[in-house]
Protein backbone atom coordinates (compact mmCIF):
# COMPACT_ATOMS: atom_id res chain seq x y z
CA UNK A 1 0.00 0.00 0.00
CA UNK A 2 3.25 2.43 1.25
CA UNK A 3 4.25 1.48 -2.17
CA UNK A 4 1.26 2.41 -4.34
CA UNK A 5 0.92 5.43 -2.36
CA UNK A 6 4.32 6.57 -3.94
CA UNK A 7 3.93 5.49 -7.39
CA UNK A 8 0.71 7.82 -7.79
CA UNK A 9 2.65 10.62 -5.43
CA UNK A 10 5.25 10.60 -8.23
CA UNK A 11 2.54 10.18 -11.25
CA UNK A 12 0.55 13.33 -9.61
CA UNK A 13 4.72 14.94 -9.27
CA UNK A 14 5.07 14.20 -12.86
CA UNK A 15 2.37 15.49 -14.00
CA UNK A 16 2.34 18.72 -12.39
CA UNK A 17 6.43 19.11 -13.79
CA UNK A 18 4.81 18.29 -17.30
CA UNK A 19 2.27 21.29 -16.83
CA UNK A 20 5.28 23.49 -15.24
CA UNK A 21 7.43 22.92 -18.18
CA UNK A 22 4.61 24.01 -20.90
CA UNK A 23 4.26 26.91 -19.51
CA UNK A 24 8.25 27.84 -18.66
CA UNK A 25 8.77 26.91 -22.54
CA UNK A 26 5.31 29.31 -23.61
CA UNK A 27 6.66 31.94 -21.01
CA UNK A 28 10.34 32.06 -22.70
CA UNK A 29 9.19 32.23 -26.02
CA UNK A 30 6.78 34.69 -25.38
CA UNK A 31 8.09 38.27 -26.03
CA UNK A 32 5.95 40.45 -24.16
CA UNK A 33 6.56 38.19 -20.89
CA UNK A 34 9.12 39.38 -18.80
CA UNK A 35 12.23 38.30 -17.25
CA UNK A 36 10.68 38.26 -13.67
CA UNK A 37 7.64 36.09 -15.03
CA UNK A 38 9.91 33.51 -16.46
CA UNK A 39 11.76 33.46 -13.35
CA UNK A 40 8.61 32.60 -11.22
CA UNK A 41 7.98 30.22 -13.73
CA UNK A 42 11.11 28.85 -13.43
CA UNK A 43 10.37 28.52 -9.58
CA UNK A 44 7.11 26.64 -10.03
CA UNK A 45 9.14 24.30 -12.15
CA UNK A 46 11.51 23.43 -9.82
CA UNK A 47 9.38 23.00 -6.73
CA UNK A 48 7.36 20.86 -8.74
CA UNK A 49 10.54 18.57 -9.96
CA UNK A 50 11.42 18.44 -6.14
CA UNK A 51 10.08 14.84 -5.16
CA UNK A 52 11.51 13.46 -8.93
CA UNK A 53 15.34 15.27 -8.23
CA UNK A 54 15.25 13.29 -4.71
CA UNK A 55 14.19 9.77 -6.10
CA UNK A 56 16.94 10.67 -8.98
CA UNK A 57 19.51 11.72 -6.23
CA UNK A 58 18.89 8.48 -4.30
CA UNK A 59 19.32 6.63 -7.15
CA UNK A 60 22.44 7.99 -8.17
CA UNK A 61 23.35 7.96 -4.15
CA UNK A 62 22.70 4.24 -4.65
CA UNK A 63 24.73 3.47 -7.39
CA UNK A 64 27.81 5.07 -5.79
CA UNK A 65 27.37 8.71 -8.17
CA UNK A 66 26.38 10.52 -4.70
CA UNK A 67 27.45 10.42 -1.40
CA UNK A 68 25.19 8.78 0.78
CA UNK A 69 26.07 9.44 4.23
CA UNK A 70 26.33 13.25 3.33
CA UNK A 71 23.38 13.57 0.56
CA UNK A 72 21.61 15.94 2.79
CA UNK A 73 23.54 18.93 1.71
CA UNK A 74 22.35 18.70 -1.35
CA UNK A 75 18.85 19.12 0.42
CA UNK A 76 20.43 22.61 1.90
CA UNK A 77 20.62 20.54 5.31
CA UNK A 78 24.57 21.56 6.79
CA UNK A 79 26.86 19.15 7.62
CA UNK A 80 28.63 20.81 10.00
CA UNK A 81 28.50 24.38 12.25
CA UNK A 82 28.78 27.49 10.58
CA UNK A 83 32.11 28.82 12.03
CA UNK A 84 32.00 33.01 13.79
CA UNK A 85 32.48 36.30 11.78
CA UNK A 86 32.32 36.58 8.20
CA UNK A 87 32.23 33.77 5.62
CA UNK A 88 33.26 33.91 1.96
CA UNK A 89 31.82 31.02 -0.29
CA UNK A 90 33.14 29.42 -3.42
CA UNK A 91 31.10 27.35 -5.82
CA UNK A 92 32.72 25.01 -8.18
CA UNK A 93 30.84 22.61 -9.56
CA UNK A 94 33.53 19.53 -9.99
CA UNK A 95 37.44 18.34 -10.39
CA UNK A 96 38.39 20.82 -12.79
CA UNK A 97 36.47 24.05 -11.10
CA UNK A 98 37.39 23.18 -7.92
CA UNK A 99 41.24 22.54 -8.61
CA UNK A 100 41.03 26.44 -10.44
CA UNK A 101 39.59 27.41 -6.82
CA UNK A 102 42.50 26.53 -4.57
CA UNK A 103 44.75 29.25 -5.73
CA UNK A 104 42.22 31.63 -4.19
CA UNK A 105 41.41 29.65 -1.12
CA UNK A 106 45.02 29.95 -0.43
CA UNK A 107 45.10 33.58 -1.08
CA UNK A 108 41.91 34.76 0.74
CA UNK A 109 43.73 32.72 3.63
CA UNK A 110 46.72 34.72 3.50
CA UNK A 111 45.66 38.30 2.75
CA UNK A 112 42.37 38.15 4.53
CA UNK A 113 42.14 35.80 7.55
CA UNK A 114 39.50 37.37 9.22
CA UNK A 115 37.57 35.50 6.10
CA UNK A 116 36.16 31.59 6.92
CA UNK A 117 35.90 29.99 3.49
CA UNK A 118 33.38 27.83 2.65
CA UNK A 119 33.69 25.49 -0.75
CA UNK A 120 30.94 23.50 -2.54
CA UNK A 121 31.24 20.80 -4.87
CA UNK A 122 28.95 18.80 -7.15
CA UNK A 123 30.67 15.67 -7.69
CA UNK A 124 31.76 12.72 -5.27
CA UNK A 125 35.04 13.24 -7.20
CA UNK A 126 35.52 16.67 -6.80
CA UNK A 127 34.77 16.33 -2.94
CA UNK A 128 37.29 13.68 -2.23
CA UNK A 129 39.48 15.83 -4.03
CA UNK A 130 39.18 18.51 -1.90
CA UNK A 131 38.94 16.72 1.46
CA UNK A 132 42.76 15.58 0.47
CA UNK A 133 43.29 19.48 -1.01
CA UNK A 134 42.12 21.81 1.42
CA UNK A 135 44.14 23.84 3.77
CA UNK A 136 42.84 23.45 7.72
CA UNK A 137 40.21 25.82 8.34
CA UNK A 138 38.16 25.41 5.17
CA UNK A 139 34.91 24.31 5.15
CA UNK A 140 33.61 21.84 2.27
CA UNK A 141 29.94 20.92 1.90
CA UNK A 142 28.09 19.30 -1.13
CA UNK A 143 26.07 22.29 -3.30
CA UNK A 144 22.55 22.50 -2.94
CA UNK A 145 20.44 21.49 -5.65
CA UNK A 146 18.56 24.15 -6.92
CA UNK A 147 15.51 23.64 -5.27
CA UNK A 148 13.91 26.47 -3.64
CA UNK A 149 13.83 25.16 -0.06
CA UNK A 150 17.51 23.42 -0.61
CA UNK A 151 18.69 26.99 -1.46
CA UNK A 152 16.95 28.58 1.54
CA UNK A 153 18.29 26.19 4.04
CA UNK A 154 22.07 26.60 2.54
CA UNK A 155 21.91 30.35 2.41
CA UNK A 156 20.16 30.49 5.84
CA UNK A 157 22.52 28.39 7.44
CA UNK A 158 25.59 29.66 5.88
CA UNK A 159 24.77 33.53 5.41
CA UNK A 160 27.78 34.11 3.27
CA UNK A 161 28.57 37.71 2.76
CA UNK A 162 30.59 37.33 -0.36
CA UNK A 163 29.80 34.60 -3.28
CA UNK A 164 32.10 33.28 -5.41
CA UNK A 165 31.34 30.94 -8.23
CA UNK A 166 33.79 29.50 -10.67
CA UNK A 167 33.58 28.95 -14.91
CA UNK A 168 29.81 28.49 -15.15
CA UNK A 169 27.31 27.42 -12.95
CA UNK A 170 24.22 29.54 -13.13
CA UNK A 171 21.24 28.32 -10.62
CA UNK A 172 18.54 31.01 -10.97
CA UNK A 173 17.59 29.96 -7.50
CA UNK A 174 20.41 29.61 -5.79
CA UNK A 175 21.66 33.40 -7.30
CA UNK A 176 18.43 35.16 -7.17
CA UNK A 177 18.44 34.11 -3.45
CA UNK A 178 21.78 35.00 -1.95
CA UNK A 179 21.41 38.37 -4.12
CA UNK A 180 18.16 39.02 -2.27
CA UNK A 181 19.78 38.06 0.97
CA UNK A 182 22.71 40.53 0.23
CA UNK A 183 25.12 38.59 -0.63
CA UNK A 184 27.59 39.89 -2.95
CA UNK A 185 28.41 37.63 -6.40
CA UNK A 186 31.00 37.01 -8.61
CA UNK A 187 31.35 35.30 -11.29
CA UNK A 188 35.04 34.23 -12.30
CA UNK A 189 37.01 32.90 -14.82
CA UNK A 190 33.55 32.56 -16.27
CA UNK A 191 33.36 30.57 -19.42
CA UNK A 192 30.63 30.82 -22.06
CA UNK A 193 30.46 28.44 -25.27
CA UNK A 194 29.03 28.74 -28.36
CA UNK A 195 26.56 26.53 -28.07
CA UNK A 196 25.22 27.81 -24.42
CA UNK A 197 25.29 31.56 -26.15
CA UNK A 198 23.50 30.57 -28.89
CA UNK A 199 20.88 29.60 -26.21
CA UNK A 200 21.08 31.73 -24.00
CA UNK A 201 21.00 34.54 -26.55
CA UNK A 202 17.20 34.00 -27.73
CA UNK A 203 16.04 34.66 -24.01
CA UNK A 204 18.34 37.62 -23.57
CA UNK A 205 16.14 39.32 -21.09
CA UNK A 206 16.50 35.92 -19.37
CA UNK A 207 20.11 35.93 -19.46
CA UNK A 208 20.45 39.68 -18.90
CA UNK A 209 18.86 39.93 -15.43
CA UNK A 210 20.40 36.09 -14.11
CA UNK A 211 24.18 38.11 -15.10
CA UNK A 212 22.78 41.28 -13.17
CA UNK A 213 22.95 39.35 -10.12
CA UNK A 214 27.05 39.32 -10.21
CA UNK A 215 28.23 42.46 -9.10
CA UNK A 216 31.56 41.89 -11.73
CA UNK A 217 32.28 38.95 -14.41
CA UNK A 218 35.77 37.83 -14.78
CA UNK A 219 35.86 36.01 -17.73
CA UNK A 220 38.85 33.44 -19.20
CA UNK A 221 39.20 34.78 -22.26
CA UNK A 222 37.96 38.07 -24.55
CA UNK A 223 35.59 35.96 -26.55
CA UNK A 224 33.79 34.78 -23.33
CA UNK A 225 33.84 38.37 -21.71
CA UNK A 226 32.39 39.29 -25.47
CA UNK A 227 29.63 37.21 -24.89
CA UNK A 228 28.95 37.93 -21.67
CA UNK A 229 28.86 41.73 -22.80
CA UNK A 230 25.99 41.10 -25.43
CA UNK A 231 24.00 39.01 -23.37
CA UNK A 232 23.79 42.23 -20.81
CA UNK A 233 26.23 41.75 -17.93
CA UNK A 234 26.99 45.24 -16.38
CA UNK A 235 30.47 44.78 -15.85
CA UNK A 236 32.24 42.24 -17.61
CA UNK A 237 36.16 41.86 -17.75
CA UNK A 238 38.75 39.18 -19.23
CA UNK A 239 41.98 39.19 -17.12
CA UNK A 240 43.09 35.57 -18.29
CA UNK A 241 42.61 31.94 -17.54
CA UNK A 242 42.46 31.04 -13.32
CA UNK A 243 43.77 27.69 -14.91
CA UNK A 244 47.22 29.25 -15.36
CA UNK A 245 47.42 30.29 -12.09
CA UNK A 246 47.26 26.68 -10.59
CA UNK A 247 50.02 25.25 -8.10
CA UNK A 248 52.40 22.27 -9.29
CA UNK A 249 50.37 19.40 -8.74
CA UNK A 250 51.73 17.28 -5.68
CA UNK A 251 53.19 13.65 -5.21
CA UNK A 252 53.73 11.83 -2.35
CA UNK A 253 57.06 11.87 -2.21
CA UNK A 254 57.40 7.94 -1.07
CA UNK A 255 55.22 6.96 -3.61
CA UNK A 256 57.77 8.80 -6.08
CA UNK A 257 60.70 6.91 -4.36
CA UNK A 258 58.71 3.64 -4.88
CA UNK A 259 57.24 4.13 -8.30
CA UNK A 260 60.39 5.52 -9.65
CA UNK A 261 62.61 2.03 -8.56
CA UNK A 262 59.81 -0.06 -9.34
CA UNK A 263 60.09 0.99 -13.24
CA UNK A 264 63.72 1.96 -13.74
CA UNK A 265 64.81 3.08 -16.81
CA UNK A 266 61.91 1.43 -18.78
CA UNK A 267 60.52 4.05 -21.11
CA UNK A 268 57.09 5.61 -20.61
CA UNK A 269 54.45 8.12 -21.40
CA UNK A 270 51.21 8.99 -20.14
CA UNK A 271 47.98 9.01 -21.48
CA UNK A 272 46.26 11.57 -19.08
CA UNK A 273 42.38 12.16 -18.32
CA UNK A 274 41.12 10.02 -21.30
CA UNK A 275 37.74 9.78 -22.30
CA UNK A 276 35.80 6.20 -24.20
CA UNK A 277 37.06 5.78 -26.77
CA UNK A 278 40.55 7.03 -26.65
CA UNK A 279 41.64 4.15 -24.36
CA UNK A 280 41.52 1.95 -27.19
CA UNK A 281 43.36 4.67 -29.48
CA UNK A 282 45.94 4.70 -26.75
CA UNK A 283 46.25 1.00 -26.91
CA UNK A 284 46.74 0.80 -30.86
CA UNK A 285 49.52 3.44 -30.31
CA UNK A 286 51.01 0.65 -27.57
CA UNK A 287 50.77 -2.12 -30.06
CA UNK A 288 52.48 0.36 -32.96
CA UNK A 289 55.22 1.54 -30.49
CA UNK A 290 56.35 -1.89 -27.95
CA UNK A 291 58.29 -3.14 -31.14
CA UNK A 292 60.15 -0.62 -31.49
CA UNK A 293 60.65 0.24 -27.97
CA UNK A 294 61.29 -2.72 -25.39
CA UNK A 295 59.65 -2.96 -22.00
CA UNK A 296 57.58 0.26 -22.75
CA UNK A 297 55.26 1.15 -20.52
CA UNK A 298 52.01 2.75 -21.28
CA UNK A 299 50.44 4.72 -18.49
CA UNK A 300 46.57 5.60 -18.97
CA UNK A 301 45.04 7.63 -16.50
CA UNK A 302 40.96 7.71 -17.04
CA UNK A 303 39.16 11.00 -16.33
CA UNK A 304 36.83 9.58 -14.12
CA UNK A 305 38.54 6.70 -12.05
CA UNK A 306 36.07 4.55 -11.90
CA UNK A 307 36.10 3.28 -15.10
CA UNK A 308 39.34 1.80 -14.11
CA UNK A 309 38.63 -1.64 -13.94
CA UNK A 310 36.28 -1.50 -16.87
CA UNK A 311 38.90 -0.44 -19.05
CA UNK A 312 41.60 -2.41 -17.40
CA UNK A 313 38.97 -5.54 -18.66
CA UNK A 314 38.31 -4.51 -22.46
CA UNK A 315 42.40 -4.00 -22.67
CA UNK A 316 43.03 -7.56 -21.01
CA UNK A 317 40.81 -8.84 -23.50
CA UNK A 318 42.01 -7.02 -26.46
CA UNK A 319 45.81 -9.24 -25.67
CA UNK A 320 47.18 -6.72 -23.68
CA UNK A 321 49.18 -7.29 -20.49
CA UNK A 322 47.81 -4.84 -18.02
CA UNK A 323 48.36 -3.62 -14.29
CA UNK A 324 45.68 -1.42 -12.10
CA UNK A 325 46.71 1.36 -9.90
CA UNK A 326 43.34 1.11 -8.21
CA UNK A 327 43.76 -3.05 -7.45
CA UNK A 328 46.94 -1.67 -5.34
CA UNK A 329 49.03 -3.49 -8.38
CA UNK A 330 52.38 -2.51 -9.72
CA UNK A 331 53.57 -2.89 -13.79
CA UNK A 332 55.79 -6.03 -13.81
CA UNK A 333 58.37 -6.35 -16.46
CA UNK A 334 55.53 -7.68 -18.48
CA UNK A 335 53.20 -5.42 -18.18
CA UNK A 336 53.17 -3.01 -21.03
CA UNK A 337 49.88 -0.87 -20.02
CA UNK A 338 49.21 0.64 -16.67
CA UNK A 339 46.05 2.33 -15.67
CA UNK A 340 46.37 4.60 -13.07
CA UNK A 341 42.83 4.52 -11.59
CA UNK A 342 43.11 6.86 -8.72
CA UNK A 343 42.23 10.33 -7.31
CA UNK A 344 44.58 12.71 -6.34
CA UNK A 345 47.80 11.24 -7.63
CA UNK A 346 47.95 12.71 -11.06
CA UNK A 347 51.15 15.00 -9.94
CA UNK A 348 53.01 11.51 -9.18
CA UNK A 349 52.06 10.21 -12.64
CA UNK A 350 53.19 13.74 -14.49
CA UNK A 351 56.60 13.32 -12.34
CA UNK A 352 56.94 10.00 -13.42
CA UNK A 353 56.80 10.76 -17.50
CA UNK A 354 58.30 12.70 -19.64
CA UNK A 355 55.59 12.87 -22.02
CA UNK A 356 52.15 13.00 -21.87
CA UNK A 357 49.19 13.68 -24.00
CA UNK A 358 45.99 15.22 -22.63
CA UNK A 359 43.10 13.42 -23.45
CA UNK A 360 39.35 14.66 -23.66
CA UNK A 361 41.15 15.71 -27.10
CA UNK A 362 40.91 12.87 -29.85
CA UNK A 363 37.47 12.99 -29.05
CA UNK A 364 35.03 15.54 -29.20
CA UNK A 365 35.31 16.63 -24.94
CA UNK A 366 37.10 19.76 -25.24
CA UNK A 367 39.73 18.70 -23.99
CA UNK A 368 41.72 19.39 -20.17
CA UNK A 369 43.86 21.82 -18.84
CA UNK A 370 47.30 21.80 -20.52
CA UNK A 371 49.38 23.35 -18.19
CA UNK A 372 48.71 21.05 -15.43
CA UNK A 373 52.08 18.74 -16.90
CA UNK A 374 53.33 21.74 -18.29
CA UNK A 375 54.53 23.30 -15.03
CA UNK A 376 55.86 19.66 -14.20
CA UNK A 377 58.90 19.85 -17.26
CA UNK A 378 56.75 17.47 -19.57
CA UNK A 379 56.50 17.11 -23.22
CA UNK A 380 52.62 17.63 -23.54
CA UNK A 381 50.67 16.67 -26.58
CA UNK A 382 47.10 16.95 -27.42
CA UNK A 383 44.88 16.19 -29.67
CA UNK A 384 41.93 18.87 -31.94
CA UNK A 385 39.44 19.05 -29.46
CA UNK A 386 40.83 21.61 -27.65
CA UNK A 387 37.81 23.98 -26.95
CA UNK A 388 37.54 23.94 -23.57
CA UNK A 389 40.68 25.47 -23.11
CA UNK A 390 41.31 27.13 -26.44
CA UNK A 391 43.29 30.53 -25.94
CA UNK A 392 45.53 28.25 -23.70
CA UNK A 393 46.23 25.77 -26.66
CA UNK A 394 46.59 28.97 -29.07
CA UNK A 395 49.18 30.08 -26.90
CA UNK A 396 51.09 27.32 -26.37
CA UNK A 397 51.04 26.09 -30.22
CA UNK A 398 52.35 29.83 -31.06
CA UNK A 399 54.71 29.56 -28.42
CA UNK A 400 55.91 25.63 -29.90
CA UNK A 401 55.11 24.38 -26.58
CA UNK A 402 53.26 21.48 -27.65
CA UNK A 403 52.65 19.27 -30.31
CA UNK A 404 48.90 18.90 -31.69
CA UNK A 405 47.88 15.48 -33.49
CA UNK A 406 44.33 14.27 -35.11
CA UNK A 407 44.26 10.61 -34.83
CA UNK A 408 46.03 7.45 -33.23
CA UNK A 409 48.26 7.14 -36.07
CA UNK A 410 50.21 10.50 -36.03
CA UNK A 411 49.99 10.28 -32.06
CA UNK A 412 51.86 7.30 -32.58
CA UNK A 413 53.80 8.96 -34.95
CA UNK A 414 55.11 12.21 -32.00
CA UNK A 415 54.84 9.76 -29.36
CA UNK A 416 57.76 7.71 -31.28
CA UNK A 417 59.71 10.64 -32.01
CA UNK A 418 59.79 12.20 -28.67
CA UNK A 419 60.80 8.64 -26.93
CA UNK A 420 63.76 8.31 -29.45
CA UNK A 421 65.04 12.64 -29.77
CA UNK A 422 65.83 13.14 -26.41
CA UNK A 423 66.64 16.98 -27.63
CA UNK A 424 63.46 16.99 -29.49
CA UNK A 425 61.49 16.18 -26.08
CA UNK A 426 63.75 18.56 -23.68
CA UNK A 427 63.17 21.51 -26.03
CA UNK A 428 58.91 20.75 -26.27
CA UNK A 429 59.31 20.46 -21.89
CA UNK A 430 61.20 23.28 -21.83
CA UNK A 431 59.18 25.54 -24.03
CA UNK A 432 56.13 24.44 -22.09
CA UNK A 433 57.55 25.39 -18.76
CA UNK A 434 58.42 28.78 -20.21
CA UNK A 435 54.84 29.33 -21.30
CA UNK A 436 53.52 28.41 -18.12
CA UNK A 437 55.92 30.44 -16.09
CA UNK A 438 54.78 33.59 -18.15
CA UNK A 439 51.15 33.21 -17.68
CA UNK A 440 51.37 32.64 -13.81
CA UNK A 441 50.66 35.96 -12.87
CA UNK A 442 46.86 35.94 -13.84
CA UNK A 443 46.16 34.81 -10.32
CA UNK A 444 47.27 38.40 -8.86
CA UNK A 445 45.62 40.42 -11.30
CA UNK A 446 41.84 38.46 -10.49
CA UNK A 447 42.91 38.76 -7.02
CA UNK A 448 43.34 42.44 -7.78
CA UNK A 449 39.95 42.66 -9.01
CA UNK A 450 38.22 40.74 -6.28
CA UNK A 451 40.05 42.43 -3.48
CA UNK A 452 37.10 45.37 -2.72
CA UNK A 453 34.54 42.82 -2.51
CA UNK A 454 36.63 40.62 0.01
CA UNK A 455 37.56 43.83 1.65
CA UNK A 456 33.72 44.37 2.03
CA UNK A 457 33.01 40.75 3.15
CA UNK A 458 35.89 40.89 5.85
CA UNK A 459 34.37 44.03 7.26
CA UNK A 460 30.94 43.22 7.50
CA UNK A 461 30.79 40.89 10.41
CA UNK A 462 28.44 38.87 8.95
CA UNK A 463 27.47 36.00 10.59
CA UNK A 464 24.23 33.32 10.85
CA UNK A 465 20.91 33.55 12.23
Amino acid sequence: MAGQRRYLLLCWHGFWLGWSIQFLEGAISAKSVTAATVFSAYRILSRAAGPLIRAHLRRRAAGGREDLLRLGERFGHAGSVRPPGSLVWIHAASVGESVSALPIVERIRRDWPALTVLITTGTVTSAKLMTERLPLGVVHQYAPVDLPGAVRGFLDHWRPALGLVIESELWPNLLSRAKAQGVRLALVNGRMSASSFAGWRRFRPVAARLLSLFDVILAQTEEDRARFQELGARDARCLGNLKFAAAALSADAGHLRELRAALGERPRWLAASTHPGEEDMIARVHAKLAPRHPGLLTMIAPRHPNRGPGIAARLRVSGHTVARRGAGETPSAAAGIYVVDTMGEMGLWYRLSDIVFVGGSLVPSGGHNLIEPARLGCAVVSGPHTSNFRRMAEGMMGAQAIRRVHDDAELAVTIGELLEDATARKQLAAAAAAFAEAEAGVLDAIVAALAPLLDRAAQSGRVSG
